[in-house]
């Protein structure tokens, strides 16, 4: 596979943004910007609204693409959107994880992962708004609600016997519900998202796990606030609840919190100098991401996006 730089992705972005000439009514910044797994909302959890700049009886696009870099860790994405009469969404993602550095620190040399080994993930998300509209209702206190489900394959490569040994599978399904409120006299937009998931660190590590009792869904509670500084400038912050499946597995093992999964929260900044063109530079803190590997280091760092969409 031919993986082109992040940043010739975004330069590619921005050409398309600047030939797209469709005219639409939807206010700027908010539709979202694209997360991590494709759909549209903040970075780190899905919203309610529909992607694209498409309004009701229209059909819309959308490309980003994203990279976000911790103390320890380097994610890439990019992906694609459709918005369908703003009712529908259609996202296909990709994600390339760089695990290199932080297997480098004290190895698992004992499994036998190949020293540079990416971890690869396919998302194919589809979401439906089922009541309100986040402009429309902006007087009076109705959200608008979406039903969302992203459906997640990783490629581990040579990372698999890590997986084997966590009895973790290499697929699954997330369902979600979101709740977003737009109050346009504050410039403030709130949303909140429940989702069902057995995802470790969204998939990256696999789905469930070998210990007993830590198989299972659990329900996650995910929130975001974002506030209008200007018509095409927000301000925000996101927080994000993980389930924490592998802490109890690792435990037996004797690496004590050694596998524990932390929360995730950032705050953001998203500029839209065009109708057709977005870009969102955020600080992220992941936590302790396999804190046996990495020492226990929280997982700070930067996030950064940029999307077409029309």
């Amino acid at each position: 596979m031919n993986h082109r730089h992040p940043f010739t992705v975004f330069a590619v972005l921005a050409m398309v943004a600047g030939l797209a000439q469709a005219d639409t009514g939807k206010l700027l910044l908010t539709g979202g910007v694209s997360t991590i797994a494709g759909s549209a909302g903040g970075g780190l959890t899905p919203w309610a609204v529909i992607g694209s700049n498409a309004t009701e009886g229209e059909v819309g696009f959308s490309g980003y693409a994203t990279r976000a870099g911790t103390r320890d860790y380097g994610l890439t994405g990019y992906g694609v959107a459709v918005g369908l009469f703003d009712r529908a969404e259609l996202s296909l993602a990709r994600q390339d994880f760089d695990a290199s550095p932080a297997l480098a620190l004290n190895g698992i040399a004992a499994f036998g992962v190949t020293p540079g080994q990416h971890i690869r993930m396919d998302v194919v998300g589809l979401k439906f708004r089922v009541a309100g509209d986040a402009v429309l209702d902006a007087d009076s206190f109705m959200p608008q609600i979406a039903v969302g489900i992203e459906h997640k394959r990783a490629h581990p490569g040579s990372i698999q016997s890590v997986y084997n040994f966590l009895g973790v599978k290499d697929s699954g399904t997330d369902l979600y519900v979101s709740a977003t409120k737009l109050f346009l006299a504050q410039s403030l937009l709130v949303n909140a998202t429940l989702r069902s998931t057995n995802a470790n660190q969204n998939g990256l590590l696999g789905f469930g796990s070998a210990a007993p009792g830590k198989n299972s869904r659990s329900l996650q509670p995910e929130f975001s606030v974002a506030y209008l500084v200007s018509k095409n400038v927000a301000v925000g912050a996101e927080y994000r609840f993980k389930p924490n499946h592998l802490q109890a597995l690792g435990a037996a093992a004797g690496l004590g919190a050694g596998l524990r999964e932390d929360d995730w929260k950032d705050l953001f900044i998203a500029w839209a100098p065009s109708k057709h063109l977005s870009l969102t530079l955020a600080y992220v803190d992941l936590g302790r991401i396999v804190p046996g590997v990495t020492q226990g280091r929280r997982q700070t760092g930067y996030y950064l996006s940029a999307q077409a969409a029309f």
